[in-house]
């Protein structure tokens, strides 16, 4: 929405807009972790099977260069041999390579757990966009990757440099050893220096990753009002609701109008509950609820009852219970039997009374409601 452009995103992101975020490919990730992760996993591999890996290439090596002068000059040896070194230096190197591809894989799952979209991988027009790319360079994002870079030149010319000084005086001492012992000694230092350049890179990363899950973050945050757009599309719109309410409530008043006349009795609170109760001498149901309401739906009931004279009985405890225990078309339930009859008897008994003209009966006082159906 346009008015919504000024607006701070100030609201954390809701459970939906993470979860579209997350199909879409939106969450933390850190290239700085990747890299030093698996950095290390190789410098470590590489002292532990870097020397056999080395004598094995030597060995290779070796064996290449001292062929017999018939195989040298047979047409088909290049390719055995091609083949025969392809696979020997291919085992050689899977010590080294498949922790590094399973670093590789498992290593993004650190942050933001396992995720796989297609639609970060679709093609979109706006990444061949010049200005977009300009403002992707020259934005905030484009600064933190530039200042990151120059942090990780620093850092390693600046170990390198340690290192270099370090080792000088060996470097130079190795012209005066054997072969085989200077390229030993050569290749502890290279892995040692590989190890300790890489695990400089901690630092970066300790930067890196807070400052990803930040940044992740702050993409993810909403303005006040794309929190009020979302909360109408996912339970709708108030006014709508609304709309909805008021029919129910015109249907159930007509309802209400239609069946309230069929009740032989209005058990009321007496301003609070109204359960209008319907009951056929002839048949073998319990009484029913035609009707029940609280308050203005309470009133409604009992001016339809007086329009059309049917009797209202203030029985509290009784009213409450019948309200609360059955729905709107159900019998009564049991427990409730025993008071409803006493209802029921006063309301026929003051029918035949009202039809005579004799002397009206007393209302039932103290109806027996159990313990149960007694609502506070």
């Amino acid at each position: 929405m346009a008015e919504d452009s000024g607006q701070d995103k100030s609201e954390e992101p809701t459970e939906k807009r993470l979860t579209d975020a997350r199909k879409k490919g939106q969450i933390p990730r850190s290239k700085e972790l990747n890299t030093f992760v698996a950095l290390m996993t190789a410098a470590v591999m590489l002292l532990f099977v870097g020397g056999s890996i080395a004598n094995g290439l030597a060995r290779l090596m070796q064996q290449q260069l001292s062929l017999s002068r018939e195989v040298i000059f047979d047409p088909n040896s290049p390719v055995i041999y091609f083949k025969q070194v392809l696979l020997e230096g291919m085992l050689l190197i899977i010590p080294l390579v498949i922790p590094l591809v399973i670093v590789t894989l498992f290593t993004p799952m650190m942050m933001g757990g396992w995720n796989f979209t297609m639609e970060s991988m679709a093609p979109k027009l706006s990444k061949l966009n010049p200005f977009s790319g300009l403002k992707r360079m020259f934005g905030i994002q484009g600064i933190v990757e530039l200042l990151k870079a120059v942090v990780k030149i620093a850092l390693v010319f600046f170990v390198a440099g340690i290192l270099f000084d370090n080792y000088y005086d060996q470097f130079i001492g190795l012209s005066s050893l054997s072969l085989n012992i200077a390229v030993t000694k050569a290749t502890d230092i290279i892995m040692f220096s590989f190890l300790i350049l890489s695990s400089t890179l901690v630092l970066v990363v300790a930067i890196d990753v807070p400052y990803q899950l930040w940044n992740t973050k702050r993409q993810l945050k909403m303005t006040k009002q794309e929190v009020k757009d979302e909360t109408k599309e996912q339970e709708g719109n108030p006014e709508v609701k609304g709309q909805i309410r008021r029919k129910q409530m015109e249907m159930s008043q007509q309802r209400m109008a239609e069946e309230v006349p069929k009740a032989d009795v209005i058990v009321t609170n007496p301003a609070h509950y109204a359960v209008a109760l319907k009951y056929d001498p002839m048949g073998s149901g319990a009484p029913v609820v035609v009707a029940k309401g609280i308050d203005l739906i309470a009133a409604h009931i009992r001016n339809i009852a007086i329009g059309e004279k049917i009797p209202l009985v203030a029985a509290p405890p009784l009213a409450r219970a019948l309200f609360y225990s059955t729905d709107t078309g159900e019998e009564i339930p049991h427990g409730l039997f025993l008071a409803v009859a006493q209802v029921l008897a006063y309301v026929f008994q003051l029918k035949t009374a009202t039809e005579n003209g004799t002397e009206k009966p007393t209302q039932p006082r103290d109806l027996k409601v159990p313990a149960e159906f007694r609502q506070q």
